[in-house]
């Protein structure tokens, strides 16, 4: 394939590429892993949270997702048939580990609270913990003072919003209003301290390695 075909076929829609492959054009299946590997290695960590599990996680999903495209029929977006593959995979390993993820979210306070007890603050971490705090800060110096006040007495200070508005003389809408507005703009903020592409990045490396690894199974 030459670099005007390759050029072609990185902006071909995901419908072409499958009916493409169905017709015998295998090799075609290298830019869908390529497209999607990112996605489907961020939804992975984030249910793992280990590196050579994922990338395991992910070599199954695209063979599954391979052999069976005569099935996925077109009728939801392939994007999403995809990730659903990898994340019931996901799910399936965390069940072999006797882990299982809940949707109760008050069991997932229960082990946020677990998790930080038993952490330990290493001269790395709290290195980087500082580190956070400032920039936290920082971010939080910035808002306009209307919206910065409500912020830090409903989320550093824990009080509720009857006490709040009590103290500012503004409606409880006011006060919900400036902590969704104060939230907004400290995302605003510290995302000028990261570029989200850069967060779990799957680096090319590790993408031509996966690449490789599916082909050489599906020729």
């Amino acid at each position: 394939m030459n670099h005007e075909e390759m050029s072609e076929t990185t902006t071909t829609s995901d419908g072409e590429l499958i009916t493409r492959i169905l017709q015998g054009e295998k090799d075609l299946y290298a830019f869908i892993v390529r497209r999607y590997n990112q996605r489907l290695f961020k939804v992975g960590i984030s249910i793992l949270n280990d590196d050579t599990e994922v990338e395991d996680v992910m070599q199954v999903t695209y063979i599954n997702a391979y052999e069976n495209l005569g099935k996925f029929g077109f009728k939801a977006s392939f994007s999403t048939w995809l990730t659903r593959i990898l994340i019931n995979e996901c799910l399936l390993r965390l069940k072999k580990r006797g882990s299982t993820i809940t949707m109760n979210d008050d069991n997932m306070e229960r082990e946020w609270q677990y998790r930080l007890a038993g952490e330990t603050q290493t001269p790395a971490t709290k290195v980087l913990n500082s580190e956070l705090k400032t920039i936290l800060e920082e971010a939080i110096r910035k808002l306009p003072e209307i919206y910065r006040t409500v912020f830090v007495m409903r989320e550093i200070e824990n009080m509720n919003v009857a006490e709040t508005q009590a103290c500012l003389s503004i409606s409880e809408v006011n006060v919900k209003v400036r902590l969704n507005r104060a939230k907004a703009l400290l995302r605003d903020l510290l995302s000028n301290y990261y570029r989200k592409e850069d967060i779990f990045n799957f680096h090319l490396s590790r993408c031509d390695r996966m690449v490789d690894k599916v082909m050489s199974q599906i020729k």
